[in-house]
């Protein structure tokens, strides 16, 4: 079986020749460069935000909004436009872009160029850098997603803060491939008490006797499409629980799913080669899924 990803897309000839947002200029992808000198190339000093494009709208944008410059000012980092001008920095490049639906956008922002290779913070002087990266893209996972549990851990916050959106992203990264090499698709991550938390790209839920459960959050991604499903779930009725939980619990969940800004709800078949519920999307997952659609619909009309 063919591995797959949590971003899969068809492939979109017009992505070849989209324009790029570059710190305030839209220029072809081409000649969008970042000095080798950026913090962000050179330290993964930045933040960033992924946000998906229905109808000529950005759903839910006012979080990711909220969960921009949150971050920038845990980091110590003064974005030079602020939420109106992120905004039109969002508009101008759709537009540009001739986007209407179905497309995925990636704003990053790094401290900026810095006059020297080193770590220290102010080395970077010209300011902050910011790029918005804006593509056709339609999700098409043909399958069920597989995991293996991995050794990598959400850490704790005084290490690197999980919430944080954050460039630095090796840790993810070896947990993916370590997944990969067990045969998965995705690495199922555990936080530092052993408990089951999230996969290196999305946040994870599983569904056991018609009760949805998640982790506390203290140590996951503070995702906004898990708390859009947390939130429908409690407005139509349907339990939902942040609490620890072991992978005894998840081997003998009825289903599994993980949520994200790109695939919105995700199935899981197998963890750790067993079989979650019927190995195929479940109803819960469905109708989630549905109440996810009716609300971007609602946000995005």
């Amino acid at each position: 079986m063919d591995k797959i990803t949590t971003h899969q897309a068809d492939e979109d000839t017009r992505n070849e020749d989209i324009l790029i947002y570059l710190d305030g200029a839209i220029v072809p992808k081409d000649q969008a460069r970042v000095s080798v000198y950026d913090s962000g190339f050179m330290l993964g000093d930045g933040v960033w935000e992924g946000l998906r494009l229905y109808n000529g709208r950005w759903a839910f944008v006012e979080e990711h909004l909220d969960r921009l410059f949150e971050a920038a000012k845990a980091i110590d980092l003064e974005l030079h436009l602020d939420r109106a001008g992120v905004r039109e920095a969002l508009e101008n490049t759709r537009l540009a872009n001739e986007m209407h639906t179905d497309a995925h956008a990636r704003l990053m922002v790094t401290r900026g160029v810095k006059i020297r290779p080193f770590q220290h913070p102010a080395l970077s002087r010209s300011g902050p850098t910011m790029v918005i990266i804006m593509e056709h893209s339609k999700p098409k996972i043909p399958r069920p997603i597989r995991l293996a549990t991995v050794p990598h851990q959400r850490g704790l916050p005084m290490t690197q803060d999980p919430k944080l959106n954050s460039h630095s992203k090796l840790n993810c990264i070896l947990a993916c491939i370590a997944a990969e090499k067990a045969g998965a698709d995705e690495a199922l991550m555990l936080d530092v008490h052993g408990f089951v938390n999230t996969t290196n790209a999305c946040n994870f839920f599983i569904v056991r006797n018609g009760a949805v459960w998640t982790s506390t959050g203290d140590y996951c991604m503070n995702g906004i499409t898990r708390q859009k499903v947390i939130d429908l779930c409690r407005a139509d009725g349907i339990p939902v629980y942040e609490r620890n939980y072991s992978l005894v619990d998840t081997y003998g969940a009825d289903e599994a799913f993980l949520t994200g800004t790109f695939g919105a709800q995700t199935p899981v078949s197998e963890i750790d080669g067993r079989q979650i519920g019927r190995g195929e999307m479940g109803p819960m997952t469905e109708r989630l899924r549905n109440l996810y659609k009716s609300l971007i619909a609602k946000d995005c009309a």
